[in-house]
């Protein structure tokens, strides 16, 4: 068993001590370019323990932790994607009803509740990413990508539940009355999801254990701790590693000069820590660092509305021009809402695959999924636009079935890209600010659909033409993590 408190020297001579220190500073001093900032962006010191964390990681190896790992914070990833689709898919029943409950009386208690787990749900994917992505090595990180799997899933599970229950224990579409007792289908779907979620979270919490950020540790200063937490990954996974809290040290003297001066500067780290404004200030540190905030901010907040108010009204969309074409009813409704989970689900591994191709990276595979490369692809604007030229509901479909592959590329590669430009010390508070702003927005789009007619494509249009947009200012994005590591 590795014992924190062990000195250094019982391991090692005096000369290989200084060797190791030697190749500690040589490590840090060459390595100033492997990661994703340019020296000055962030506090010198912790940038330069930073990398030695990260070699540390590199070393140890990908293993069962970091997959273990995958599988757990995907479950908070299925979370968040499966209930604000289920407010959804149970729109047009609970419409039907006017009077519903569940365990809940009338409307307003119902969206109450809803209101109440969206604060539950709500931080999952923020804090998740983040979690993964201080454990998993530089050249994994496109896994963060691929971990929008879980979001692709959640749309699928969800689906696939309601389309049985929906169908077959709710009143016909457009019925004239509706009673609690015919209409128990949505009840159903909600109580199944609540329980499979339940599941999750018994699994995630008491299943295998969770290791502290290594990151956060060294922020606070407790740089023996996070050499423990090194030590215990790399038991976890099998393997062996060296590192030691005097190659931490070594980093900070290589920076600062001095063992007086290292010792300053953390403590300096340990006061940043705490939550206060300075982590919002910190994200704009730089006018490199503020444009890339304010774009990552403004992008989550265009996309999070044009997704919402394009995904919320999905169903009544495909229930009302069903109806038109005269073959409207809940089983085809929600079939077809199935299909498009299916359809999303390769999304993931393509986006996977393409943040890592050397002449795109992620801001080109985030543009292009926005529909600014349309001689690769009819994406995702694109298909919103096209949705609206349908004749019957085949073409429809088909059209939500190009938007839902593009569109799964396009969550799975911006969830992946917000944390890996934010510095570990201050990326809680960024994925914050960036899940706020989509929340935000997102409650506009029910606004937006108030106002204009659902019974036409306009609020396809206005989705459309947000993504669009976004795709443009994509391409604006100054950081570029293909082939670097975040710290």
């Amino acid at each position: 068993m590795w014992d924190k408190t062990r000195d250094f020297d019982d391991a090692k001579g005096d000369s290989e001590k200084e060797s190791v220190m030697r190749e500690t500073t040589r490590r840090v001093l060459s390595g100033s370019t492997m990661d994703i900032f340019e020296d000055g962006t962030v506090d010198p010191v912790y940038q330069a323990k930073a990398r030695v964390l990260n070699a540390a990681i590199q070393e140890v190896g990908m293993g069962r932790y970091q997959w273990w790992l995958f599988a757990v914070a995907g479950f908070g990833w299925f979370a968040d994607s499966v209930w604000p689709l289920l407010a959804s898919l149970i729109l047009s029943p609970v419409v039907s009803e006017f009077r519903v409950a569940g365990g809940s009386p009338n409307f307003v208690t119902l969206a109450a509740c809803f209101a109440i787990l969206g604060v539950g749900v709500g931080g999952n994917v923020p804090v998740d990413s983040a979690v993964f992505l201080d454990f998993i090595l530089a050249s994994h990180q496109y896994l963060l990508t691929i971990l929008s799997i879980w979001w692709s899933l959640g749309q699928l599970v969800a689906s696939f539940i309601a389309w049985p229950l929906i169908a077959n224990f709710s009143y016909p579409e457009g019925a004239t009355a509706c009673a609690r007792t015919n209409n128990m289908g949505w009840r159903y779907l909600l109580f199944t999801v609540g329980g499979a979620t339940l599941l999750l979270w018994a699994i995630r919490c008491f299943a295998l254990p969770f290791f502290e950020s290594p990151r956060f540790l060294v922020v606070r200063g407790r740089d023996a701790d996070a050499v423990v937490v090194i030590h215990r990954l790399a038991r976890f996974n099998g393997r062996t590693t060296d590192l030691a809290v005097d190659d931490l040290e070594a980093a900070a003297r290589a920076v600062c000069g001095t063992s007086q001066e290292a010792d300053e500067r953390k403590a300096v780290l340990s006061r940043s820590s705490a939550f206060t404004v300075d982590h919002i200030k910190a994200l704009f540190a730089t006018p490199k660092l503020a444009w890339s905030t304010s774009l990552l901010i403004f992008l989550w907040g265009i996309i999070g509305l044009a997704s919402t108010l394009y995904s919320s009204f999905l169903p009544f969309l495909l229930a009302s021009r069903g109806a038109k074409f005269g073959d409207s009813s809940y089983y085809i409704t929600y079939r077809n809402q199935m299909i498009l989970g299916v359809i999303g689900v390769p999304g993931a591994f393509l986006a996977g695959w393409a943040v890592e191709q050397p002449y795109i990276g992620r801001r080109r595979t985030l543009a292009l999924s926005a529909g600014e490369y349309p001689l690769l692809y009819w994406l995702t604007g694109v298909f919103l636009f096209a949705s609206t030229t349908a004749r019957s509901s085949d073409a429809l479909l088909g059209w939500n079935c190009g938007y839902a592959f593009h569109n799964n590329i396009m969550y799975g590669v911006l969830y992946a890209l917000s944390p890996e430009v934010f510095p570990a010390k201050d990326r809680g508070t960024g994925n914050g600010l960036t899940a706020t702003a989509t929340r935000v927005f997102g409650i506009i789009a029910p606004v937006i659909a108030l106002y204009a007619n659902l019974e036409t494509a306009v609020p396809v249009y206005i989705s459309g033409a947000l993504v669009l947009g976004a795709g443009l200012v994509a391409l604006l994005l100054p950081y570029e993590p293909h082939g670097k590591a975040s710290i």
